[in-house]
């Protein structure tokens, strides 16, 4: 049994489920110019899904460094995923 509160976001996992990994990779299908591989998400249940993922970005040019990012989608119950924000983190 979960003890995640009703409609908060649960945990950050680096486990990331089926449902999570297609989500992300149907919200960044035509986002070009920068890599991001999730390492973490975290869900909260809505009328759909949403998905924090805290990702590794690199611009895709030669040379570049890996930064940090949040990166959010949307998945509605009916529909494709939907990218909703991404956040260069601070270090």
């Amino acid at each position: 049994m979960s003890n995640q509160m009703l409609g908060a976001f649960g945990p950050y996992t680096s486990e990331i489920n089926p449902e999570a990994k297609a989500a992300f990779a149907d919200a960044m299908e035509h986002f070009v110019g920068v890599k991001y591989s999730p390492v973490a998400v975290a869900s909260q249940v809505v009328s759909g899904t949403n998905y924090s993922f805290f990702c590794n970005a690199e611009v895709v040019v030669p040379g570049s460094t890996v930064y940090p990012t949040m990166v959010d989608v949307y998945k509605p119950l009916n529909g494709p995923a939907q990218l909703t924000h991404i956040g260069k983190l601070n270090r």
